[in-house]
């Protein structure tokens, strides 16, 4: 299953029809919340069947397909288990502030005529000229940007398969100062899209220009997608297993803000996770625990801690005197965790010295004698700043 989007070049009569669409919508959202949430609060509960035939036969009355109408039925009901399953939070109501933005159309569609395509309820609309793959177009939804009007198709056909390049392993820790950094060595340079783009998102909010402000934020949007398509598309066809160390994100970025937030590593994670299993490659999530401070030559836990440590980022390991660079010893720890529970429980690194465990099951073990017979505190924070 695979998504394209098309600009749709709609007439002054479609758009009208379709802003009356989305009023309406918005209307039958919210009364599908309030009455899941009251009936949930008095004992009723309804299956999603059920759910479906309480507004029987009132399509023809405003005068919108039926099956759009089950389409937005059907994703309160979802956005409610989602809730109850502690998948997601409680769904908002739509209002002015909180539009509602698209209308599902959950019937197969026709194979677009050249630059037409026949949606239900609208007729035959025009759209720019791209290539769609060969495939049965299973649904759609009709979405609305501050750009315009776009229908994203779903269409049941085999991903295009990256070509293979090489066949490393690499460990991929995420930053802030930089993008991503390689267990190889190489890192990523953060483009600092919302950086170059905030003086100007500034003046359009304080001005009162919400168009402005919304194409902005689109622009923005679209660059980092773009951004983490071509690279997550240049990891994937280099590497044959890719490590990503999972951050808890959401407490970082109520840390840290919006510098957080730009990066889009949320995203990354995603395209890398589908890519590399349309391409046949391996992707894997490690926790970040104990990453940073842990040396990669000899398994030492002296790495720099908290977030005093957090401007350090060249140290050397207080026990085997080996310089680490903060991000790049990460991936290598990411690395070696990650490949650990691909092939076996616990992996020799160094030489039978070190064992590491994934991440989050066990602590870091150290065999050698120095470990053992000192009685060393594998836990030990001292770090030394020269490098």
């Amino acid at each position: 299953m695979i998504q394209r989007q098309l600009k749709l070049r709609l007439n002054t009569t479609q758009e009208q029809q379709l802003a009356t669409w989305l009023f309406q919508l918005t209307g039958l959202w919210n009364w599908a919340i309030r009455k899941m949430e009251l009936d949930a609060q008095d004992g009723i509960y309804y299956t999603r069947h059920a759910f479906h035939n309480l507004l029987a036969d009132h399509s023809k009355k405003i005068g919108i397909p039926s099956h759009t109408l089950q389409g937005m039925l059907d994703t309160a009901y979802t956005a409610w288990q989602r809730c109850l399953k502690k998948l997601a939070k409680k769904p908002k109501l739509k209002g002015q502030r909180n539009k509602l933005t698209s209308i599902p159309f959950p019937d197969p569609f026709n194979a677009p005529d050249g630059t037409h395509i026949h949606i239900p309820g609208i007729g035959h609309v025009r759209f720019h000229a791209q290539e769609i793959p060969r495939g049965r177009i299973k649904s759609g939804r009709i979405v609305k940007r501050a750009s315009g009007w776009y229908l994203c198709l779903f269409i049941d056909a085999a991903p295009q398969v990256i070509a293979h390049l090489g066949n490393d392993q690499v460990g991929i820790d995420p930053g802030f100062h930089h993008l991503i950094t390689l267990s190889s060595g190489e890192k990523i340079s953060h483009p600092r899209e919302l950086e170059a783009t905030e003086q100007r998102l500034a003046q359009a909010q304080r001005g009162g220009r919400k168009r402005l402000a919304a194409r902005l934020q689109e622009r923005l949007a679209n660059r980092r997608k773009d951004r983490n398509h071509k690279l997550s598309r240049r990891l994937v066809a280099d590497y044959s297993c890719l490590v990503w160390s999972r951050d808890r994100h959401q407490a970082i970025v109520r840390a840290f803000g919006k510098s957080v937030a730009s990066s889009g590593h949320a995203q990354l994670r995603g395209m890398l996770a589908y890519k590399c299993t349309a391409s046949g490659r391996q992707f894997l999530e490690i926790p970040s625990q104990y990453s940073t401070k842990t040396c990669s030559a000899c398994g030492n836990l002296s790495g720099p801690t908290g977030y005093t440590g957090l401007s350090v980022r060249q140290w050397v390991c207080a026990v085997c005197g080996t310089a680490h660079d903060r991000d790049v010893n990460a991936a290598k720890n990411t690395l070696a965790a990650g490949v650990g529970t691909t092939h076996e429980s616990r992996r020799k690194v160094v030489s039978g010295i070190l064992r590491l465990k994934p991440w989050g099951s066990s602590r870091v073990e150290r065999g050698d004698a120095i470990g053992r017979q000192s009685g060393v505190d594998q836990r030990c924070s001292t770090w030394d700043g020269r490098g």
